[in-house]
């Protein structure tokens, strides 16, 4: 069982009266994480960052090492990145299309991941294709089993939508996706930190996550999971002196693993911060956290629909920590503004976010809420009351 004293105590933003609810945004990070990069940086001012980098070359190592016993990996299938986005698209961008090929993608995919596959099938002579959902408003596995061909390269899978408790059927979607030889990229950025993640189990070929959202480590961090022979064998699209080695005059040897989807230059504080905030997870006890984010999101999703008016849009049958809802009459940015004006910290999901789930439920956006297992109960009831007050 969490502890839930000692997740409180190592979290600063707990117990200043603030009600976090930001956790799919970005979370609050333990002090362990902060105290890492600002350690670091006072080091870098000390004696500069090529040698403050050089005191941590084992404990940067040692950052994929945790990631790989959190996701079941190795570390040498693990490239470390700036974001979630950049992870998705390194790899995304050095899948072989052409002309007559096919991208699929999930009805809830995110802006970002849609509109580089919109950019790359134009570039290509591919097309996107959105794969049905069905009436859970999950991936619709049986549409998806009908629709598939040898012409399928690619299949993206949004885990965890940015817009709510959805959590879709990952492992099947890729069991269907491999029976004709195309390639899965799963984006887990809502999912890493906060539901059990085994590449293994799940047989993706790629995995993307962030580092700010439920893993709570520093933002402008995240990293790529790459099946170990696409990590041997993938060719990147971008590379530099990391990534590659200059072997000859015209010639240039690719690193042996993951990491030729890296580049040389980093923010190295922000990564030991990542290593930390993973490792923090491990001490916790990920189980325990995983069941401690769902209980709250399960008490928010039997408490609001209490209120007259108040509608909970998530949909799906499994259910996540997102716990999505709209107000009747009330914008979901005046929500937002409300709440903010009492310390409650929500966010808004707008419809150009997700734009095909979203229009298809004929949704402008919703107010997201998205607790962490360091926000207490009492806390929630706090949110609720704020809401019901509107």
């Amino acid at each position: 069982m969490l502890d839930d004293k000692r997740v409180r105590d190592d979290t600063p933003g707990c117990g200043s009266g603030l009600v976090f609810l930001d956790s799919a945004g970005s979370s609050l990070p333990p002090r362990i994480v902060t105290d890492t990069v600002i350690g670091h940086l006072r080091r870098e001012a000390e004696i500069g960052g090529y040698r403050a980098a050089s005191e941590r070359l084992d404990d940067l190592a040692a950052v994929k090492t945790a990631i790989g016993a959190l996701i079941n990996a190795a570390p040498s299938s693990i490239a470390l990145s700036d974001s979630a986005t950049r992870s998705w698209a390194d790899f995304f961008f050095s899948v072989p299309l052409g002309p007559g090929d096919r991208i699929l993608i999930s009805g809830a995919e995110y802006a970002s991941n849609a509109i580089a596959a919109l950019r790359r099938a134009a570039a290509t002579g591919a097309t996107v294709e959105q794969i049905p959902s069905d009436g859970s408003g999950q991936i619709d596995l049986e549409a998806l089993a009908a629709m598939v061909d040898e012409r399928v390269k690619l299949v993206s899978v949004l885990h965890v939508p940015t817009n709510g408790g959805l959590v879709n059927p990952a492992a099947e979607a890729t069991r269907i996706a491999h029976s004709v030889g195309a390639l899965v990229l799963l984006d887990a950025c809502q999912s890493a930190g906060q539901l059990a993640l085994d590449v293994v189990e799940l047989g993706v070929d790629a995995l993307s996550v962030t580092g700010r959202k439920w893993l709570r480590g520093p933002r402008g961090t995240g990293f790529l999971y790459l099946r170990p022979e696409l990590a041997a064998s993938m060719v990147p699209e971008r590379l530099d002196l990391h990534s590659a080695e200059w072997s000859a005059p015209t010639e240039y040897t690719l690193a042996p693993d993951a990491s030729r989807f890296e580049f040389w230059e980093c923010d190295v504080a922000a990564r030991l911060g990542l290593g930390a905030a993973v490792r923090y997870l491990l001490e916790l006890g990920p189980d325990d956290v995983y069941e401690a984010v769902a209980a709250r999101a399960e008490h928010l999703r039997k408490s609001l629909p209490e209120i007259d008016g108040v509608t909970v849009r998530d949909t799906g049958i499994r259910h996540n920590g997102i716990v999505s809802f709209t107000v009747d009459g009330v914008e979901s940015v005046e929500v937002r503004d409300h709440l903010a004006a009492q310390d409650i910290t929500v966010t808004v999901s707008h419809a150009s976010s997700t734009l095909l789930d979203m229009s298809a439920r004929g949704l402008g956006s919703v107010v997201r809420a998205s607790p962490h297992c360091f926000v207490g109960f009492e806390e929630l009831d706090r949110f609720v009351a704020a809401v019901a007050a509107l």
